[in-house]
């Protein structure tokens, strides 16, 4: 597929490039995009509770309005290459922000779960192209020799919202009521729904119309409908000890699998596989899978902990983990700068190897630590995170041809977000069952000579007292240890991620941003 042919970057005749301060208004329009639509992927998370007394449901039934968005937003992020090829990208994107307020509007109007579910599911299919459009368009709208800046402003997006999604939806919920963080969203997405179509037209691609591959769009819904469902429900449901999850792995696997066969063979694919044929693309979704994986790992555990076992609320807890965010802000543009002039392997590398040190770190945490002893390790996690993001980001699109770029970024997007579902589900679930085995080991060594049961009993404690006192102690300590080790296991995720970012060749060619919105 060729740009329209007129006019620069694709732009029809006398809408000229955007250039200085319209240039960036537009890039603010895109970021903002694509940070609202990452936000609401956690905006919910500490509103659950909220939620689900406000609907008179159960908390387990108020986590549908957390899957039901992931699930739908799984689904459509692979199609954007579809989408864009078919109606255009830009007329997919302003369309996808007005629907967004929309369907943002009906969450925060809904009176029952039900209609909320089907709200956010709704959403969760407006939301998704924004995330690889808002990408791809920046690319298109920045002249080459920018391509680096714009690469940084969507990765510091993508990077600090679904930190700062806990933070505000806590704040939001205490200080106002749980439609609102909905409701938040609405004139942002009808301010700037106008303005992305007025300013971006002109960057509007030629269309595509090629047959829709329902069997192909069937399975894609299928197995990653049934594979989002399993991960979310498994912990909930004891895993594999339930024939719901058994069916739904089955499911997920033979959907996979038909998916894959179909799709390599299809001569009009709803998502476009082939671009796995670079080794390039290949190796930076592998490193990407690994590194945000193990990153998102250790940022869902932060607050669990810190709100399940040393006392903080949703709202400082959200507060300690947005540190990771400040430095980010900073260190973005610099290692977009740098991506234009080094190695980016180097720079993913030396990022992948920070993130690991800072988290090496953190193994040595207590339940005796202060709020900046947790929180300066995760300030300094926000140096790490743009070396990773930002100039693989550039190596993954720099690697596939440049009619593939949006396929190539809807799928990268796809696997980023999985790859946080996998290691939510991975995190949660081993963090509980590891501090199940360190209780039961620690509880056969605490007080064998009976020393402390003796003082307490001395210092006249109730004897009840004494053992709920001993048992929170053994608890604490236990979950801790458990955190640490899971820490440990995280740090081994990124030493591995760098590693992996070496299959992959030096690029040969930046990203064309003519072509980039395709």
């Amino acid at each position: 597929m060729s740009a329209t042919p007129s006019g620069a970057h694709g732009a029809s005749g006398a809408d000229a490039p955007l250039q200085g301060g319209m240039l960036w208004l537009a890039a603010i329009v895109l970021a903002t995009a694509n940070f609202i639509a990452v936000l609401d992927m956690t905006i919910a998370n500490v509103s659950v509770a909220s939620i689900a007394g406000n609907l008179g449901i159960s908390s387990t039934q108020g986590t549908w309005v957390i899957t039901s968005y992931a699930v739908a937003e799984a689904i459509v992020v692979p199609l954007t290459g579809w989408l864009a090829a078919r109606f255009g990208p830009v007329r997919v994107f302003a369309t996808c922000i007005a629907l967004f307020g929309v369907f943002s509007a009906l969450c925060g109007l809904s009176g029952l779960l039900g209609m909320l579910v089907f709200a956010r599911v709704l959403q969760g299919l407006a939301g998704g192209p924004l995330m690889p459009l808002s990408q791809t368009l920046l690319l298109r709208i920045f002249p080459k020799e920018k391509a680096a800046a714009a690469t940084a402003l969507w990765a510091m997006t993508t990077l600090i919202a679904p930190v700062l999604g806990p933070v505000l939806g806590g704040w939001l919920c205490d200080n106002f009521a749980w439609p609102v963080i909905f409701l938040i969203n609405v004139p942002l997405a009808m301010l700037f729904a106008p303005i992305a179509w007025r300013m971006l037209k002109r960057y509007e691609a030629q269309r595509v119309r090629a047959p829709i591959d329902t069997v192909g769009l069937a399975l894609l819904i299928v197995f990653v409908g049934a594979l989002q469902l399993m991960l979310d429900l498994g912990k909930e449901h004891d895993w594999f000890e339930s024939s719901l999850i058994c069916w739904l792995a089955v499911t997920a696997a033979i959907g996979f699998a038909a998916f894959m066969i179909w799709e390599l063979t299809e001569k009009h694919p709803i998502v476009d596989l082939r671009v796995f044929r670079h080794r390039g693309f290949s190796a930076a979704v592998i490193t990407i899978a690994l590194g945000f994986g193990a990153y998102f790992a250790a940022n869902v555990l932060t607050p669990l902990w810190l709100q399940g076992y040393m006392g903080y609320t949703a709202t400082w807890a959200g507060l300690a983990t947005a540190w990771s965010g400040v430095l980010a802000i900073f260190a973005a543009p610099v290692a977009g700068k740098l991506s234009t002039k080094l190695d980016p392997r180097r720079l993913i590398f030396c990022g992948l190897l920070w993130l690991s040190f800072v988290t090496f770190w953190r193994i040595a945490s207590n339940t005796d630590m202060g709020y900046w002893d947790i929180s300066r390790p995760l300030l300094l996690t926000g140096l790490g995170l743009p070396f990773f993001f930002v100039p693989l980001t550039a190596l993954a699109l720099g690697s596939v041809e440049e009619r593939e770029t949006a396929s190539a970024a809807g799928l990268m997007n796809f696997i980023r977000t999985l790859s946080g579902a996998f290691a939510t589900s991975l995190v949660t679930t081993s963090w509980e069952s590891r501090s199940a085995v360190v209780h039961e080991e620690l509880a056969g060594k605490l007080d064998r000579g009976g020393e402390l049961w003796g003082a307490m009993m001395q210092a006249q404690v109730n004897a009840d007292a004494a053992h709920v006192m001993m048992e929170h102690m053994v608890q604490s300590q236990s979950v801790m240890v458990a955190t640490n080790q899971i820490m440990a296991i995280v740090v081994l995720a990124f030493i591995v991620a760098a590693a992996v970012i070496w299959l992959a060749p030096r690029p040969t060619r930046a990203v064309d941003l003519s072509q980039a919105g395709h």
